[in-house]
């Protein structure tokens, strides 16, 4: 894959020495095959911690901290991550906070600095928001205005039914290739975070719609690429962004709020769990490898599993 990753533009206004810094980084990052989305969150966090240190406190020794990171200290880092909390939110504090994290670190390494500065540096605390799942009833609804047998009705129904069946992330659908489709056993490739592989099966209404997209896809202009998901018009495939906006479009159509696809994830693992299904098993299908994370998915329905055990328990019932 070509890198798209412009450093001139990630870094502008950045001093020389930083620059310089950045480029060296942004190289071991290669050589780690880090992927590119985390290579630009991570130097773009860098970059903007210089930014603050030249233009936005005036903090003790900023000039020097501002002209080369070997100088900053603690004090530069929390500054700069409450002005993140005040100016944008504690969640991109807490991403930028990691992306520094990782940078002094291999200065460290790098034997330019003897301790980083982040060593000291809490993570700021961020608000745990339910996310509502998106159940049967709404993706009727969703799934309702795919009707017709269009190219853009097959496409679109084909996409839903794999996130609202499997459960999978976005960025895993919009990057399906036909290689990653087995049509023979009912299963797809998904390439997870991490550039974690795993394989995912599906059911018979996803199947019959993924096969009623594929024998349309194969009548269109661009049916060499090996990418799923093509678009209405021209040749580059469909991204992420683009069916972002799609199920937006979908969803307004429906009457429906806040169609997303990470609403859907919630909800398989919200129906997995109510079924009493295996929390290791989970962790594998919707490639987690953190064992927080079903704890966090489907949250916003505990409730609700939790009056389906109270009923089945009979605690209190039985005398």
């Amino acid at each position: 894959m070509t890198d798209v990753l412009d450093l001139t533009k990630v870094c502008r206004g950045v001093t020389p020495v930083w620059f310089d810094y950045i480029r060296d980084w942004d190289r071991s990052l290669r050589a780690g095959n880090y992927p590119e989305t985390t290579r630009y969150n991570y130097l773009l966090a860098v970059a903007q911690l210089d930014r603050y240190l030249l233009d936005e406190t005036d903090t003790p020794d900023v000039q020097a901290a501002a002209s080369d990171p070997a100088d900053v200290r603690r004090g530069h880092v929390e500054e700069f991550q409450a002005w993140m909390v005040r100016t944008r939110s504690a969640s991109t504090a807490l991403n930028k906070h990691k992306g520094l994290q990782q940078f002094f670190k291999w200065l460290v390494a790098e034997e330019d600095l003897d301790r980083s500065p982040l060593d000291r540096v809490k993570q700021p605390k961020t608000e745990q928001r339910l996310i509502p799942i998106l159940g049967d009833d709404d993706t009727a609804k969703v799934l309702g205005t795919c009707r017709g047998g269009d190219f853009l009705a097959l496409r679109d129904e084909a996409i839903i039914r794999v996130l609202y069946n499997t459960g999978a992330r976005l960025s895993e659908v919009a990057g399906l290739a036909l290689d990653d489709l087995d049509l023979d056993h009912d299963s797809l490739l998904f390439h997870g975070k991490g550039m974690k592989d795993r394989r995912v099966r599906f059911g018979p209404r996803t199947g019959r719609a993924l096969s009623k997209y594929l024998r349309g896809r194969a009548r269109r202009r661009a049916a060499a690429s090996p990418a799923v998901w093509l678009p209405a018009n021209g040749d580059t495939p469909l991204s992420s962004n683009g069916i972002k906006l799609m199920l937006r479009r979908r969803g307004q159509m429906a009457g429906v709020d806040n169609v997303h696809a990470h609403r859907w994830r919630h909800n398989f693992a919200h129906e997995w769990k109510l079924a009493g299904g295996d929390t290791g098993d989970l962790m594998m299908v919707l490639g987690w490898a953190s064992d927080e994370m079903p704890r966090r998915y489907g949250a916003s329905a505990a409730a609700e599993r939790a009056q389906v055990t109270h009923a089945r328990l009979r605690i209190g019932e039985r005398v």
